[in-house]
């Protein structure tokens, strides 16, 4: 029959040893001197063979206790281990964090926001997906994901909405395009020229129609694209300009491309989405504070 030792005995057994007497030992674990003898009598009891040699004060371990000891310290380093790994998880500073937004957001802001986060927390690591809107809202729903980073209108319960923010839209230009030489464009201004929009099912899309038509202008959309992403790789190569976030359009300045301001106001809405728990993730928590950062 297996012999069962208690956490109380282990840890007796182990102040012995590194202290080398009861009176050591008691001190450590600071308790009395009869109790370790008890704990330590009980336990040699219970293994059915001495882990020690009484000489005086002093207790000679046995071969077998110094088998035991080797045993114990293991447990004792994998018990250090996982008190710093909560104390780690108290202030961020351990854990997984699993992220999931938008393809518009996965190109800048996103990762600059992960890397200011893991800056500061060697120990923590972060798996993140790119993904629509809705489909973020179901798996953060169920708990698959941490936190999500998605555009309103958004319908879905089992979630926390917490604004980001607008993000104001912006006009992108291939390089040498000639409406470059402004320091800002109206919709007016690119009546008839190429034009890469956004699928109609987008929001902005809708906006976008509607400003060009109140403004009386007429763009020559040559592509369509579901993806605000791809509408700015798609002007960075010279096909068309586009309208986009900001947040989209400001990694693709290193393409060449020119990113003017947009004289109408048509804005996206974003928002951060946790799970509907009684409390958030600190991990995920403080993400979002890395990622309000970049916004101010």
């Amino acid at each position: 029959m297996k012999t069962q030792l208690s956490f109380r005995q282990i840890e007796a057994f182990r102040a012995v040893m590194v202290a080398g007497t009861v009176v050591g030992a008691a001190r450590l674990l600071n308790v009395t001197q009869p109790g370790v003898s008890r704990t330590i009598s009980l336990m040699e009891l219970r293994l059915g063979y001495a882990l020690f040699h009484r000489t005086g004060r002093r207790l000679v371990p046995t071969p077998e206790a110094e088998a035991l000891y080797r045993e114990v310290e293991h447990l004792s380093s994998g018990l250090e281990r996982i008190s710093q790994f909560a104390h780690d998880l108290r202030y961020q500073k351990a854990g997984a964090l699993r992220i999931a937004c938008l393809p518009a957001l996965a190109q800048g802001l996103v990762p600059r926001a992960v890397a200011r986060f893991l800056a500061s927390r060697p120990k923590v690591s972060v798996f993140l997906q790119s993904l629509p809107s809705r489909q973020i809202a179901e798996l953060v729903a169920t708990r698959q994901f941490d936190l999500g980073l998605v555009e309103l209108p958004l319908n879905r319960s089992a979630i926390e909405v917490v604004p980001l923010g607008e993000c104001r839209s912006v006009v992108v230009l291939p390089p040498g395009h000639a409406l470059a030489r402004h320091e800002t464009l109206s919709l007016k201004q690119l009546h008839g020229e190429r034009m890469i929009l956004l699928s109609q099912q987008s929001v902005l899309r809708y906006q976008i129609d509607e400003a060009f038509s109140q403004a009386g202008a007429v763009p020559e959309v040559i592509v369509e694209t579901p993806s605000s992403s791809i509408a700015c790789a798609l002007a960075a190569a010279g096909v068309g300009a586009t309208i986009v976030s900001k947040w989209t359009a400001d990694p693709y300045r290193e393409d060449g491309v020119h990113v003017l301001p947009l004289a109408e106001t048509l804005e996206s809405r974003h928002v951060v989405v946790y799970p509907r728990l009684p409390s958030r993730m600190h991990l995920a928590e403080a993400f979002e504070m890395e990622l309000r950062a970049l916004l101010d």
